[in-house]
């Protein structure tokens, strides 16, 4: 069992469940609902640890501070792992006008909610240490085959006491709960918008406007509330905005670090930097350039392709953030894309799959389900199969399999019976569509346009002569 996700009244969204492959595609015409479920998902996963509260008694704390260690039963928290991961969601459903930065009570009836496996304690073995104040370390330990984690507290620095710090020693232990139930099956995201194209146009300004207002704050009188000079001065956008906004604001110092795709899978990023034609520079002093293949040009993001300003983020994240499990989320990676760098970006997404990052895609482009479809149908141990790979380029570690795949169609459907329903109704929902191993993809959403355009096509040439 994977993730699944369900969701009640969110927007255009009557309900829709739908549950996480490797690689995971929502495609269907404008205004159906794909960038409510994709932002409401991105929302949960970024903000889970808020919401799930998980309980460390007091005969647990007095023993760790009166004995320096303690032996704490996790199978008690298997047994309430639903209850507790219901009451995150809900808490979390009621956050969701942040999410969306929409009026307050705009979604007051939205329902989010997240089914994942509980773990088996029994098989996990682990040691991990996490830091505390007054030089002070936790160390969580636990064999495989029972259900008893040792937390011991370790003083570092002399004379420091073991009752300081009580509440972040409870902090502490609370994480590492949460972590071992939940961390495995809620994935780190990292999500690019539909609006970061403009979002990186706008960077150096973004930057001048958050200066602006710190320096209208600092300078404000004692009697202004600085709150005032916030609603004034700053426009709230969805949380997935910002949070691009905030990644690119924060270049210069993301581009000091490598990823794990940097070190391990080089050729990966060489796949990317022939999409865009070039590779993205960081100068000493934060200016970002774009530097085309085969010149020694440094063009700015005003003067680049808009292909180059639509990846930019993305970029910056396989080559400086990226860790194994991510869950990268992208919404229409289609756009400003050539046909040809659309079936290139598939492409990229089957190979980011295969190194270890699930991929999430909201997509209107035909070309990219329809290159999915190939990577799926090459997927086979066939001579002839083999042939058309090698004559059209396509390596081993682009394909996939079909069970690796779950795509969903945005589109009005039957609705589940609800208490005191007669009568099944219509509502906007997430239809899963048909993946055969052999044939791929069936997304209707497509093929029905293009059957329509071919026939009226066909008309055009041959209806004179038929009539």
């Amino acid at each position: 069992m994977s993730l699944e996700v369900s969701i009640k009244d969110l927007g255009v969204l009557k309900r829709a469940t739908f549950a996480l492959g490797d690689l995971t595609i929502i495609c269907g015409k404008n205004n159906t609902g794909k960038t409510y479920a994709t932002y409401a998902l991105f929302g949960f996963l970024q903000t889970w640890r808020q919401h799930i509260n998980v309980r460390v008694s007091d005969a647990e704390m007095s023993a760790l501070l009166k004995d320096g260690v303690v032996q704490i039963d996790l199978s008690k928290y298997s047994r309430t792992f639903k209850t507790t991961l219901l009451r995150a969601c809900e808490k979390y459903s009621k956050q969701l006008d942040n999410v969306f930065a929409a009026t307050e009570g705009r979604f007051s009836g939205s329902e989010f909610r997240i089914s994942i496996p509980a773990p088996d304690i029994r098989n996990l073995e682990f040691e991990h240490s996490v830091e505390i104040p007054e030089e002070q370390v936790l160390l969580f330990s636990k064999k495989r085959g029972g259900n008893e984690m040792t937390v011991a507290l370790v003083l570092k620095g002399e004379g420091q006491s073991k009752f300081e710090n009580e509440i972040a020693k409870m902090i502490a232990i609370r994480f590492m709960i949460s972590e071992i139930f939940f961390s495995e099956f809620l994935p780190r995201p990292f999500i690019s918008s539909a609006e970061r194209t403009g979002v990186a146009i706008f960077r150096t300004e973004l930057n001048f406007a958050r200066n602006l207002l710190l320096r209208e704050m600092s300078e404000a009188g004692r009697d202004v509330d600085p709150r005032d000079l916030l609603r004034q001065g700053y426009q709230r956008y969805p949380q997935p905005v910002e949070e691009n906004a905030e990644f690119i604001r924060e270049f210069e110092e993301i581009s000091k670090r490598k990823s794990f795709i940097a070190r391990q899978h080089a050729e990966v990023l060489d796949d990317f930097s022939d999409i865009i034609g070039g590779d993205y520079q960081i100068t000493q002093n934060g200016q970002l350039y774009f530097s085309p293949k085969g010149t020694r040009l440094r063009l700015t993001m005003d003067e680049s392709s808009s292909t180059v300003r639509s990846l930019l983020n993305i970029g910056f994240y396989l080559r400086h953030v990226a860790t194994k499990g991510d869950l990268l989320l992208v919404d229409e990676p289609e756009l400003n894309l050539h046909p040809e760098n659309q079936r290139r970006i598939a492409r990229l997404f089957a190979r980011l799959v295969r190194v270890g990052i699930k991929v999430f895609v909201t997509t209107h482009s035909d070309y990219i389900v329809k290159e999915l479809n190939t990577l799926i149908m090459l997927n086979h141990e066939r001579p002839h199969l083999k042939r058309i790979a090698k004559e059209n380029g396509y390596r081993d570690d682009e394909l996939i399999g079909s069970d690796q795949v779950r795509v969903y169609i945005a589109k009005k459907d039957l609705m589940p019976l609800e208490v005191g329903q007669k009568r099944r109704r219509r509502g906007q929902t997430l239809a899963p569509a048909a993946i055969d191993p052999v044939f791929g993809i069936k997304a209707p959403s497509f093929d029905d346009t293009i059957d329509q355009m071919n026939w009226i096509q066909e008309e055009i040439v041959w209806g004179a002569e038929e009539g």
